[in-house]
């Protein structure tokens, strides 16, 4: 063979290798928002991997070309082809366009050539999948844990960082809540007294509004305003407001609504002012609740439809809804769900939908089990207690439901658990739903409060590290049949092969918080923290779970039995389903998985990457806890069968089992002391001793709670046998 046709087969090799230098071409079908952001990611991917982008003049080898918009794919979706050196990306819309670009992208990250990029379609299962936020600046509730995120989210670094998460992610919404809002993005025409900055410090919080809902849009992600009423600015209650007996200067939650005709035309004027000074916002949302006591379900209603309704009216433009579903059925802040406040709300909502100013559908939101979604993916309650089925049935067509996902139980370990997701989406795939909000009310993922300083890790900001948690859910709300591949990958790309059992580790490990609720139950968010094996004590504040306590709590889901259930039927000899999850089954459950968990994080080194170490300490961490909470569940049911038949032995064991509990304890503080600060939580602040600055000083860490695991021991040792007369 001549040197010249040698030389000609290794350049033609070369070429299809991706990392040499290959000319690629990227035809764009328009100038949008969304097509040029897709246009930069694809091209940061293809320079990353070597290729080099040529413009229409210049000689490619590869072509990547945006078809135009083929809208009878459906919105969000897209299709993927290859054909010799070309891929065709074409999307139902500009939002699945840009889907079908990331797609290409993460097989780019993933070192897959262009040559080997395999076709495809995608298409959205739920409509909507959105993050709810809490804004740092005027919070549901005031913490030092909350307002640390200050300057964090004042940074449009932060925002572009956050956003490109979500959109890699497959999240299209982004809902930002407030107690009152207005004030930090306009001055109100007729109330100009109501906002407390002078117009340089205006100026600078409408350009952050502004930049954050421009680069939202950049990546095709609605963004709703979420105010919380009945609420004004303390400048407006001093400045305008004729009732001072009703000025809630604290913004204090349960108190009497301020329904005055002033209040209904101010909140009105900002609603309008606001959706004109900020096309790139797409909605706003209502809350009927909190600052709104003393009135009924009906004069709810209405006052939202006077302010937030008519507001939306008399704005320029369409926009869109998102009417969170009441809480109380009574006057009060705090009540009961109750069927004819479901009818009325249905008809409030149907009504709404049939606006010709709302775009639709209407999101009807609910929280999916209370605070603690994190559960069981079965529904068992809202918030305030019973779903009826008045939304549902007959099936709505101007709104969908939609459910929030709350997490108060995990925010400094890292978690991810593919099949509870998937089961979750299962479980609410009806007509009726529209979709999820993600996100939690006491935690804000802005700075990094966790870490402790020492060698360099991949991440900066909070949101960053549980960067498995957003994937997991993002990508299986888009489609549920996502390969475990895709997140088993990402860990291979961050970490290399040896990360490569990771995704599997996780599943096991931390299904432990996933657990311990479906067993425990909850109401509202301080009711259960399951990172930190802690719910409301007897004076409601939030401790360690004794083990007295986890004999007497039922259990959330109906497929768990309770120890004080599981100790008087197995004592009496009555007989329990084989399907039922007893507190000893569920203990060898968590003993199985929990253990092979360690045994597939035991191989990785760790020494050279902070990062990774991160990781694979969660993992343990996880294992750990679920090792601890197995150990306590076989103790307290041979503690409470001591304590119902006196048995000598029972006691015997229950002590052995709590100092077993004890080691796994001392081992989640050996793992994590090095690597985590003491924490400020929400919980902790809203204590009932002590003042509120003295609660923000408050901490948690696994070893400050380590003299309560201990008390179970000496409780154990010291309980004698009372027999029942």
């Amino acid at each position: 063979m001549s040197i010249t046709r040698l030389s000609l087969l290794f350049l033609l090799f070369c070429c299809c290798l991706p990392g040499m230098a290959q000319r690629v071409l990227i035809e764009k079908a328009d100038q949008s928002l969304q097509h040029k952001y897709a246009i930069n990611e694809l091209t940061k991917a293809l320079n990353s991997q070597r290729y080099t982008i040529v413009g229409p003049a210049g000689k490619s080898d590869f072509i990547v070309r945006l078809a135009p918009v083929v809208a009878t794919l459906g919105a969000e979706a897209f299709t993927l082809t290859r054909q010799n050196n070309q891929i065709v990306i074409t999307g139902g819309d500009a939002r699945g366009l840009l889907y079908g670009c990331l797609s290409v992208v993460e097989d780019l990250q993933n070192k897959i050539p262009l040559q080997q990029v395999k076709a495809r379609n995608e298409r959205p299962h739920n409509a909507l999948r959105a993050i709810k936020f809490d804004l740092p600046w005027d919070t549901y509730r005031h913490s030092y844990a909350l307002d640390l995120h200050y300057d964090t989210c004042r940074d449009t670094l932060y925002w572009e960082a956050f956003l490109d998460m979500m959109v890699k992610n497959r999240f299209n919404a982004l809902s930002l809540w407030n107690l009152h809002p207005y004030t930090f993005m306009i001055r109100p025409t007729n109330f100009p007294a109501a906002t407390p900055f002078n117009n340089q410090q205006l100026a600078e919080w409408q350009t952050l509004f502004k930049s954050l809902f421009r680069m939202a849009k950049e990546r095709s992600i609605d963004t709703y305003l979420i105010p919380f009423n009945i609420f004004t600015s303390p400048e407006f209650s001093k400045a305008y407001n004729p009732n001072p007996a009703l000025n809630n200067l604290d913004h204090k939650h349960f108190v009497d609504g301020d329904t005055s005709a002033i209040v209904k035309r101010y909140t009105r004027e900002c609603v309008t002012q606001v959706l004109n000074e900020y096309p790139d916002l797409t909605g706003f949302g209502l809350t009927l609740g909190e600052g709104m006591g003393g009135m009924t379900p009906q004069q709810r209603e209405d006052w939202m439809t006077a302010t937030i309704i008519e507001g939306m009216r008399l704005a320029n433009r369409k926009t869109k809804l998102v009417h969170r579903i009441p809480f109380s059925s009574t006057t009060g802040s705090l009540g009961v769900t109750s069927v004819d406040t479901e009818k009325l709300t249905r008809k409030s909502v149907e009504r709404e939908g049939d606006l010709p100013f709302i775009e639709g559908p209407v999101w009807a939101d609910l929280k999916y089990n209370w605070s603690h979604a994190h559960s069981t993916p079965t529904l068992v309650k809202v918030h305030g207690g019973k779903l009826y089925d008045t939304y549902f049935n007959p099936t709505p067509t101007s709104y969908k439901i939609t459910w929030t996902a709350r997490n108060e139980d995990f925010f400094c370990l890292r978690w991810g658990v593919p099949s509870f997701v998937r089961a979750h989406i299962a479980a609410n795939s009806q007509a009726y739903v529209g979709g999820y909000f993600l996100g939690s009310e006491t935690y804000i993922p802005a700075k990094d409060y966790f870490t402790t300083p020492g060698g360099p890790v991949d991440w900066r900001y909070a949101f960053e590290r549980q960067w498995l948690f957003y994937k997991i859910w993002g990508r299986l709300l888009y489609n549920p049949g996502t390969s475990d591949v895709v997140f088993q990958n990402e860990f291979v790309r961050r970490y290399g092969p040896s990360a490569n059992h990771l995704l599997e580790a996780y599943t096991l490990a931390s299904a432990t918080p996933l657990r311990l609720a479906s067993a425990f139950d909850f109401t509202w968010d301080f009711s259960l923290y399951s990172e930190g094996m802690m719910a409301h004590d007897a004076e409601k504040n939030v401790s360690y779970i004794s083990v007295s306590q986890q004999i007497t709590q039922p259990t959330l889901d109906s497929n768990y039995v309770s120890v004080s259930d599981y100790v008087r039927l197995t004592t009496t000899g009555s007989p329990i389903s084989p399907t039922k999850i007893t507190p000893l089954k569920l203990a060898t459950l968590l003993e199985t998985d929990c253990r092979k968990a360690l045994l597939l994080v035991k191989p990785i080194n760790t020494s050279a990457n902070r990062s990774l170490h991160y990781e694979v300490a969660d993992v343990k961490a996880w294992a750990n806890l679920g090792l601890h909470l197995a150990e306590k569940l076989r103790g307290a049911v041979a503690l409470q069968t001591y304590r119902t038949t006196g048995n000598a032995t029972m006691k015997q064991q229950s002590v052995k089992h709590l100092k077993a509990a004890l080691r796994y304890w001392d081992e989640v503080i050996t793992i994590t002391r090095p690597i985590y600060n003491d924490m400020p939580l929400v919980h902790l602040s809203e204590q009932k001793g002590g003042t509120p600055a003295q609660n923000d000083q408050l901490r948690f860490h696994w070893a400050i709670l380590r003299p309560k695991v201990v008390q179970d021991i000496t409780m154990a040792e010291q309980t004698q046998f009372s027999p029942k007369k």
